[in-house]
């Protein structure tokens, strides 16, 4: 999400690539888009473009360590841990 509804508008229009009613247009969606921020899992607000990445790093850090992801990239180990096995 941009910082804000001005934030928002410089940045369209400072790309100098669109008219005035396309922007307009392009307003409109990015409201409806943005109005459904509820329906995703994380909300990262795009204010210092450093710390908005750092964020979304963190978002894909760790969706890979959510137990489905790693049951499949770690089923050896896990197996091998848990295992009655005993150790040589």
């Amino acid at each position: 999400m941009p910082p804000s509804r001005q934030a928002l508008l410089e940045r369209l229009t400072g790309r100098g690539q669109d008219g005035r009613e396309v922007i307009q247009r392009r307003l409109a969606m990015a409201r409806e888009d943005m109005s459904h921020y509820i329906e995703a899992d994380y909300l990262v607000i795009n204010k210092v473009f450093d710390t908005a990445l750092g964020e979304l790093e963190a978002i894909i850090r760790s969706r890979r360590l959510l137990i489905a992801a790693q049951e499949q990239r770690q089923a050896t180990l896990l197996q091998e841990l848990l295992s009655e096995t005993p150790i040589r």
